[in-house]
């Protein structure tokens, strides 16, 4: 109990940071359904589940003392596999094309709301993953292994957004999922579209994450004031 508490107190601020994000974006939701008497958009508390599915198996791994190699493995490759679903939410911006709502602008402020607590539950988790597996990684790959996870975050939310498939489906629908897998590298040219569209997010959530980095970098606090 001491150990849950004092963790919790340690990770107050962004603990308290991700629910007040969380509730105004829910909030919001219910405000249209209110006054729009729609449930259109209800899809989206669903997609932010998921996208809390990596930041809970980080926030796991946070709280345990000691983590072993086996462990840390097994919930590097479950927390890769869902790890798309967090900066997917940016894609549902693409649902506002079929907006016929007279408060559109409303629409836009939840799917944004919706998509800002995706990528900040995406950064957060990439951060919290990367500082435990620095613990075992040779300096020069501390710099490309966030590049490559979040190149396969994008390649994954290709998968999901246009060819309609969910993280779970690894395990449900493998030999479906790894041929177009398969048909897109082997195949660039005749998928230019599914390229484009990974190299841009790449680039997108790389930017961001250097941008996410620099915001949280810890420095101590010099007094410039003149003795």
């Amino acid at each position: 109990m001491n150990n849950i508490k004092s963790f919790v107190l340690d990770r107050f601020k962004i603990l308290s940071i991700i629910t007040v994000m969380m509730s105004m974006s829910i909030f919001m939701l219910m405000l249209r359904m209110k006054l729009t008497h729609s449930f259109f958009y209800l899809f989206l508390v669903w997609n932010l589940f998921l996208a809390v599915i990596p930041y809970g198996i980080t926030t796991y791994l946070n709280y345990k003392q000691t983590i072993s190699k086996p462990l840390l493995a097994i919930c590097f490759l479950v927390w890769l596999a869902f790890l798309p679903n967090a900066p997917y939410i940016v894609t549902d911006l693409w649902h506002l094309r079929l907006n016929e709502s007279n408060i559109f602008w409303l629409d836009i402020l939840v799917v944004t709301s919706f998509a800002s607590c995706g990528l900040l539950l995406f950064y957060l988790s990439l951060k919290d993953m990367m500082a435990h597996l620095n613990v075992h990684l040779k300096k020069f790959f501390r710099d490309i292994v966030p590049f490559i996870i979040i190149t396969l975050s994008s390649f994954g939310i290709y998968l999901g957004r246009f060819l309609r498939y969910n993280s779970w489906e690894i395990l449900s629908n493998p030999e479906y999922l790894f041929s177009d897998i398969v048909n897109i590298i082997l195949q660039p040219f005749q998928h230019k579209e599914a390229w484009l569209f990974t190299l841009t997010f790449t680039l997108f959530l790389n930017i961001g994450y250097w941008v996410f980095k620099g915001l949280t970098l810890k420095k101590p606090v010099q007094s410039y004031r003149r003795k």
